[in-house]
């Protein structure tokens, strides 16, 4: 069954919390055509000259004290879908909006510190986009070209009672905040299940991304259309009942089927404990399919995976992912 949602009451938060009802309920193997607002929470709908001033308008209603985080459309519950359980989530179409916003400077953060530009004023580049989405020009004449992706997909975290909700800022072993820009149509993305229903949110356009996403932000950008197909493994029932949980979440580590190969994506407090963390799944990963000792899995990544730097900005945890090509390693046995 194919299902709609916009963003709107009831379907917008910018938190992840258990306690929030469900905008959608679907069954397991439902599409998704749904939209969201950029991060910033800007009406996805902007008159020329707010673009050309780079002042645009919000979206009436946001409480940013209730709603500190990205703006995101969900959460949507899947019927049946229980802690422990797989969530698989396929990019089927992202189409982004007519504008995205950059900016750099003034801001206390690694990549500013290291860019020197912290004490300096911020800058903001306003994008627009052209009609078949597949350039956006800034009020400089930049040229970049489009290749969109949500910057956030996730389940809900379970949250320890009285903890309070959990930002949406940090990317998790739910997903979350990941800013990888693997992650287009033809993708799809596995995370594990926390809470009753899953409780998948998303948002946080993207335009265009380098991978490290250096400036803290990428082309944010509201989503026209996001469609998504939802496939929950691990229940009697499932569209897959006889699936490996072990194989669908390789140490419990969020991973992706992509166009560039497969991803396995790591974190941590610094690059060497991202690097790791992505390197152990990675291996987790090869051992899983393909019966493999750590050993040889490890001699195998040597020669055949790429670590890239998935992002460096996102609340003092940081992104690695591991990525295996397609054709690069062919396993015997």
């Amino acid at each position: 069954m194919r299902h709609r949602l916009a963003p709107g009451g009831g379907t917008l938060h910018g938190r992840f919390d258990p306690s929030l009802p469900a905008a959608l309920v679907v069954d397991d193997g439902d599409v998704l055509v749904a939209s969201a607002l950029d991060s910033g929470w800007h009406a996805p709908e902007q008159p020329p000259q707010a673009l050309s001033s780079g002042e645009l308008m919000g979206w009436p209603g946001h409480d940013p004290v209730l709603d500190p985080g990205h703006a995101l459309t969900g959460p949507v519950a899947v019927r049946g879908a229980r802690p422990g359980d797989v969530l698989e989530v396929r990019v089927l179409d992202v189409r982004p909006g007519a504008w995205a916003l950059t900016g750099a400077g003034s801001r206390e953060t690694f990549a500013d510190r290291a860019a020197g530009v912290d004490a300096l004023p911020r800058e903001v580049l306003v994008w627009q986009l052209d009609d078949e989405r597949t350039r956006a020009v800034d009020q400089f004449g930049d040229v970049v070209a489009v290749r969109a992706f949500p910057g956030l997909v996730g389940t809900c975290p379970a949250v320890p009672a009285g903890a309070g909700p959990r930002s949406t800022v940090p990317p998790r072993r739910t997903g979350g905040n990941l800013d990888c820009r693997e992650l287009v149509a033809g993708s799809a993305l596995f995370l594990p299940v926390e809470v009753p229903g899953a409780l998948l949110s998303f948002g946080d356009g993207h335009a265009a991304q380098g991978d490290g996403e250096v400036a803290g932000v990428a082309l944010e950008c509201p989503l026209e259309v996001l469609e998504l197909q939802l496939v929950l493994h691990g229940r009697e029932d499932a569209a897959d009942p006889a699936v490996d949980l072990a194989a669908a979440l390789p140490g419990l580590r969020p991973w992706a089927s992509t166009p560039a190969g497969v991803v396995v994506f790591g974190t941590g407090t610094s690059l060497d404990e991202a690097a790791a963390d992505a390197l152990g799944g990675v291996v987790d990963l090869l051992c899983s399919r393909h019966a493999l000792s750590r050993q040889r899995a490890l001699a195998l990544a040597s020669a055949a995976v790429d670590l890239r730097v998935t992002q460096v900005v996102n609340g003092g945890v940081h992104g690695v992912h591991a990525v295996l090509p397609p054709g690069r390693v062919e396993i015997a046995g």
